[in-house]
């Protein structure tokens, strides 16, 4: 089935995951509408309150006053950002939705980008980030790093730099609330959907009004580097193996010479036996526990939900006859 051709004056969703973002609601809420207000479109504004502990909903109530595009959803907890964001796509309406944060550092003016490569036929649009102002070289080094290595060992091809900033259509929105796995790593998801994938760079502002919720040395980035990294990748458990095949053939040849060391008569033919022994022990039992991980892979990829395949679209199909 081809994608549904676009409306006339199509209607846009723009999903928020905040909290304790009182002093950047207002601003953020004004570049928003004079964004749109040169935009074809109608458009719809969710603030999904991840528990916030300030003034934050009183703020966006008072907004909303003036504006009825907003909309406000609170979650019983503090959920985190991934899963407030999927909450929010629940409830959007649009034939497209954006994603971003609420502290500035993702411009808002770059919205009509995303919307024109939409229109150009993207289902996907990532913001790619070509600079980031107002963070440390130290932090921009690691963050890089990051992204690499969770790019290295992943099975998908995900953009380096390509952050919480999307647009999707309404159909990938569609396939994305249909996977339900836990500590959805988003930003590789929504690369696994497939379907047509476009990118727009952009530079990355400094953060408008307070400080950072995820400074590089806590919880949440680290996270997020382990999520991205078990989501797309089961590299660690094929390296174990590797590493166990490297120690048994140390050990093998290790107790070769010690065989040769103890025909030759030499003193040190015990001591070489025993260090042979011991890599060849901790190769078999790092070797049974890499056996053992690659058959929980295997039911790790039954479990977690994903459909096996999403079809993007059929020619000379009849699509009455599938099962």
């Amino acid at each position: 089935m081809m994608p549904a051709a676009m409306p006339a004056r199509p209607l846009v969703s723009v999903v928020f995951s905040f909290r304790n973002e009182a002093e950047n609601l207002p601003v953020l809420v004004e570049r928003l509408q004079a964004t749109f207000a040169a935009e074809p479109v109608e458009y719809e504004l969710l603030f999904v309150n991840d528990a916030s502990s300030d003034r934050s909903v009183d703020v966006l109530a008072g907004l909303r006053q003036s504006n009825e595009r907003i909309k406000i959803i609170n979650m019983s907890r503090r959920f985190g950002v991934a899963e407030c964001a999927r909450a929010g796509m629940t409830y959007a309406r649009g034939d497209a939705v954006v994603y971003m944060d609420t502290d500035l550092q993702d411009p808002p003016e770059v919205i009509p980008h995303l919307l024109a490569a939409w229109r150009r036929g993207a289902e996907v649009v990532h913001t790619v980030r070509t600079r980031r102002d107002g963070e440390s070289a130290v932090k921009t080094w690691l963050v890089g790093r990051a992204y690499r290595l969770i790019r290295f060992g992943a099975t998908i091809d995900l953009p380096i730099e390509a952050g919480d900033f999307k647009l999707l259509s309404r159909r990938a929105v569609t396939h994305l609330l249909s996977l339900r796995e836990s500590d959805p790593y988003l930003r590789g998801l929504v690369v696994w959907l497939g379907f047509t994938q476009a990118q727009v760079p952009y530079v990355r502002d400094g953060r408008h009004r307070g400080r950072t919720h995820f400074p590089f040395f806590s919880r949440n980035p680290w996270k997020t580097v382990i999520v991205g990294l078990t989501s797309f990748s089961f590299g660690p458990i094929y390296a174990s193996g590797a590493v166990a095949a490297a120690g048994l053939l140390a050990a093998v040849v290790t107790l070769a010479v010690a065989a040769w060391l103890g025909a030759q008569g030499g003193a040190q033919a015990r001591t070489t036996a025993l260090v042979g022994l011991a890599t060849f022990f901790w190769s078999t039992l790092l070797g049974a526990v890499s056996v053992v991980g690659l058959y929980v892979v295997r039911i790790y990829k039954d479990v977690r939900g994903r459909p096996q395949y999403i079809v993007a679209s059929t020619v000379g199909i009849d699509e009455s006859a599938r099962n």
